[in-house]
């Protein structure tokens, strides 16, 4: 949403009324449960007639307490943008000068803070080398096995560009491959039919975003579902794109996919080559595209492997289990 301003001092009867519109911070979180943050700013200011309602809040009164006021209001808001949290303990820190709670809750190889100040890091080397890689190149190839954090990265550095507003929205796409079994026909809009392919997507949105803008995000089309079967024609731009399952992707798909990439936007495409749900006479459209664009300028590739899986411990195992079986047979 755009604003003319996000700050309004208005003269009246020599005291000014400021207005300041909170921007990408859910306000529930803000003003706390019971809106008990607010009720704690307003007591930290008494002199000030402070008026809180949706996304904005008006400060009446002396016009060098209202112009800290708002100084302050904006640390407060960029500490709870950054942590998607705000504690009563960060209010009085900040309002009162001890504004390093940011600095103290740094994390190594940490991409952003989740829900309820959740750190969300970089936790093994080949994630670390995810997070570099988007940073210098515009297309990403993430291949490896379930658990990985493949996926799960690459939607944490989605969210962070998106949060940093390095691009303007975020769009996740999936082929509408059945892992094995038939699910039939699904009743519903296009959203309704894609979403539970998509579940994985939201479950790692879930985790980093909070519900309420979230929704927000999906309703205003900030974060946007694109059915791939849906993109030939289209143009993207001033986005980050994400591919997930790709392996289940034709050539010509893949293809079609790729050159979709506009301007200002980056393209992190995931998948396990060892999942492929394509009938046997099909040649993933994943393993084709990293062999043709392996030696390509601006195109990184990363493949995790069983160390990275970061589920619980058996899931290491399956997979090892797996392997051994399969190599039992070669």
């Amino acid at each position: 949403m755009l604003y003319f301003c996000r700050s309004t001092p208005c003269f009246l009867n020599n005291v000014i009324e400021r207005i300041i519109i909170l921007d990408g911070v859910d306000p529930v979180i803000f003003f706390g449960t019971n809106n008990s943050n607010i009720q704690l700013i307003k007591s930290l200011y008494p002199k000030l007639r402070i008026v809180a309602r949706g996304n904005v809040i008006k400060a009446i009164g002396d016009e060098l307490e209202s112009v800290e006021f708002e100084e302050k209001i904006r640390e407060l808001e960029n500490y709870c943008r950054e942590l998607n949290l705000l504690t009563e303990e960060a209010v009085i820190d900040i309002i009162k000068g001890k504004n390093n709670a940011l600095a103290v809750l740094k994390h190594d190889n940490l991409i952003i803070y989740g829900i309820n100040g959740r750190p969300i890091q970089a936790r093994t080397e080949n994630q670390q080398r995810l997070t570099e890689a988007f940073g210098e190149n515009d297309l990403l190839f993430a291949t490896g096995p379930a658990g990985s954090g493949k996926t799960y990265t690459a939607i944490a550095l989605a969210v962070r560009a998106l949060k940093n507003r390095e691009v303007r929205k975020i769009i996740l796409s999936r082929p509408a491959v059945e892992a094995g079994e038939k699910l039939g026909f699904l009743p519903g809009d296009m959203k309704e039919k894609i979403d539970p392919y998509l579940q994985p997507l939201y479950d790692a949105l879930e985790d980093m975003i909070p519900i309420a803008k979230l929704k927000e995000y999906i309703e205003n089309k900030v974060i946007r579902i694109a059915p791939l079967a849906f993109m030939r024609g289209r143009t993207l731009g001033d986005a980050v794109i994400i591919l997930d399952e790709a392996q289940n992707t034709t050539i010509p798909q893949i293809k079609m996919f790729l050159t979709r990439l506009g301007m200002n936007a980056k393209m992190i495409v995931t998948g396990d080559v060892t999942q492929i749900d394509l009938p046997p006479s099909q040649v993933s459209g994943l393993i084709h595209a990293m062999r043709v664009l392996k030696h390509i300028p601006g195109i990184a590739q990363i493949e995790f492997n069983k160390k990275d899986i970061v589920r619980h411990k058996l899931v290491q195992r399956i997979v090892e289990a797996y392997e051994k079986e399969k190599t039992d047979k070669q």
